[in-house]
Order: structure tokens, then C-alpha cells, then sequence
């Protein structure tokens, strides 16, 4: 009877471990499924970047490193960010006009509203820095802030939220072009912009604006026989492919501007607004460093691939200034906000 009863107490002792820890375990199911209920997001967004450029330049590549990581991270997902490289939704006029109607939420642009808003022109003036170094500065300084605030007055319907490098803009050519007496008779693709497109015609040679999706095959077809840009867009546009002369003017240091539609953006809760906003600067800040490090390396490697390279001389610098110098008396001419904003910018 004894060892019956001690029978018993122990098969009860065991049914209440059991019943404890099948308590337990469902505790902590229903703890850790609360958890997971409070971490995950009670409503998700997804923003579509368009560019026209590739993760071999510097602004593509930090798009998906630093933009697109930190916004899903910052924000625990509740933002998935999807980004469209190469013109894949379309030319930058066609970014720039999805963002303003809301089919695309963020797009990298140059300046494709520069006939809407002229002082867009600033970042393709040419010979306004110092050096690269200069034109960083500018463009993560207080200049760039008040811009995107002029530019949210001028389109409601569009936010700028950061400025980025393009490149300092060379020539190539399929042409000799090697010194400035050679750009005579030429044929270049130039962006839609009245600066570039001026300075090729006061330097003796004739514009044609091309898209840069439809670039490459009017450089192979010899629709144009050159174009100009950074030698590292050259290189991620396969632009060498097609030429065989680079001239480093160093023209132009232009600029790709963050744009996001406003409508999305103030649609979101104030603290992912927060994470947007820095994610741009930080992305525009690694892209600026990246680019200053790629100059060397790209020019080797155009030189490697058997294009000829050739500086331009501060003597040939100051050449095409004075050639240019009628642009520059139309440009202050005609734009009243160019003269005191250029010269802040120079001494900046």
C-alpha cells in the first residue's frame, strides 16, 4: 500500500511539472507572438528610386547602399525602398515628371526643370569652383538647404531633399580632341540645358540634345561624334566603348539632385519623414567622397583601355573662358539672381 501511494504522489508530481511547463511554453508563445505584434509594422510603404545611372556610379551605387539600407532599416521595414537603375523607368524627364504626379515617389536628377526654375542653372555653371573639394562643400552646406526650399516654393508638388555629384564634365570624342582648336566642325550631344549647349557652339562645335538613354548607339552610330561628362559616367555608360579621345576640361562640376514627390512624403509619420530626409543627405555625403576617390582611378583605367587622355592646361582653361565670355554676358543678362549667387558660390 506503501509503494501504491508513493505511486500516486509521484504520478501527480509529474502531471504538474507537465501542466507547469506546458504553462510556461505557452506563456512564452504568447509573449514572443506580442512581441513580434508590437515590432512589426501596422501599415508599410514602398518607394520606387529611378535614375539613369548604374552601381558603378558613385550617386547609383550609394542609392542601393546607403539610401535603400537605411530607410528599410531605420524604419524596421515598415518602408521597402525598390530602386529602378539604367532608365529603367524612363529619361530624366521622365523621372522628373513621375515624381510630379506621383507614379514614382524618389528620382536622381540633374536639372530637367531648369526652363521652370532657371536658377536650377547654378549647378551646371560652368568654371564656378575651386575643385571637386569646393563643390562638395557647397552642396552639403546651408547653399544647398535654402535651393531645395526655393525649389518646394516653385513646385508644391515636389520635395528636394539632397544634392549629389553627376561628375566634373570632360569631352570625349570618336575625333581628335586633344587641345581646344579641335572642338571646330565637331558634332556633340549635349544635355537639354542652354549653358552646355552654348559652350560647345561659342567653342566652334554644334550641339545636339540626345537623351543619355539614347546615347550610347548616336556615339556608335556617328549620329554625334562626342558628348560630354565625367569620365566615370563614361565609363558606367560604356561610353568608351565608342570613343577614343577624352579631353579634361573639367567644364562643368554638375550635380544629381534627390527629388521625392510631396504628397507621399507628408503622407508618412513624421519620424519616417525624419529618416527620409537624412537617409538623402547621408546618401549624397558618401556619393560626393566616392566620386573624389574614383578620378584617378577612372582616368588609368580609360588610359589603360587605350582612349587618349589629355589635361586640359590652365592656359586652355582660360582660353575657353574668354570664348565662352559672350554665355556669360547672356546668362547675367538675362538671369537676376545669377550675378550675387555665383559670386556667394565662388567665395564660398
Amino acid at each position: 500500500m506503501k509503494k501504491r501511494g508513493l505511486y500516486v504522489a509521484l504520478s501527480l508530481v509529474g502531471i504538474a511539472a507537465s501542466l507547469l511547463i506546458g504553462c510556461a511554453k505557452a506563456s512564452s508563445t504568447t509573449t514572443q507572438a506580442a512581441t513580434e505584434k508590437a515590432t512589426k509594422p501596422a501599415k508599410t510603404y514602398t518607394i520606387k528610386v529611378g535614375d539613369n545611372w548604374g552601381e558603378s556610379h558613385p550617386m547609383g551605387r550609394a542609392i542601393k547602399d546607403v539610401f535603400k539600407k537605411e530607410v528599410e532599416e531605420k524604419t524596421n521595414g515598415a518602408i521597402k525602398v525598390d530602386v529602378y537603375s539604367d532608365g529603367t523607368l524612363g529619361a530624366e524627364g521622365e523621372l522628373w515628371s513621375g515624381v510630379r504626379n506621383g507614379t514614382i515617389e524618389v528620382a536622381i536628377v540633374g536639372t530637367p526643370f531648369n526652363q521652370e526654375w532657371p536658377t536650377s542653372m547654378i549647378s551646371d555653371w560652368p568654371f564656378l569652383y575651386k575643385d571637386i573639394q569646393h563643390a562638395k562643400k557647397v552642396w552639403t552646406s546651408e547653399i544647398a538647404d535654402e535651393m531645395n526650399v526655393e525649389f518646394h516654393q516653385r513646385f508644391p508638388e515636389a520635395y528636394m531633399l539632397a544634392w549629389g555629384p553627376n561628375s566634373a564634365r570632360t569631352f570625349s570624342s570618336n575625333k581628335k580632341l586633344t587641345s581646344v582648336d579641335d572642338f571646330k566642325g565637331q558634332k556633340f550631344r549635349m544635355p537639354s540645358n542652354p549653358i552646355h549647349v552654348g559652350i560647345v557652339q561659342y567653342l566652334g562645335a554644334s550641339a545636339q540634345v540626345i537623351p543619355l538613354t539614347d546615347l550610347f548607339s548616336a556615339l556608335q552610330t556617328g549620329v554625334v561624334d562626342g558628348q560630354d561628362n565625367g569620365m566615370v559616367t563614361i565609363r558606367s555608360q560604356s561610353f568608351d566603348q565608342v570613343q577614343k579621345y577624352v579631353y579634361e576640361t573639367n567644364h562643368i562640376v554638375a550635380t544629381l539632385e534627390v527629388i521625392i514627390n510631396s504628397k507621399f512624403l507628408d503622407s508618412l509619420p513624421s519620424e519616417y519623414q525624419d529618416v527620409i530626409r537624412q537617409a538623402a543627405k547621408d546618401t549624397t555625403a558618401k556619393a560626393w567622397d566616392d566620386y573624389i576617390a574614383s578620378i584617378d582611378v577612372d582616368r588609368k583605367a580609360l588610359q589603360d583601355e587605350g582612349l587618349t587622355v589629355t589635361p586640359c592646361t590652365p592656359e586652355d582653361q582660360e582660353k575657353i573662358k574668354q570664348m565662352i565670355q559672350p554665355l556669360y554676358d547672356k546668362l547675367y543678362a538675362e538671369q537676376p539672381w545669377a550675378k550675387a549667387l555665383t559670386e556667394r558660390i565662388a567665395n564660398y
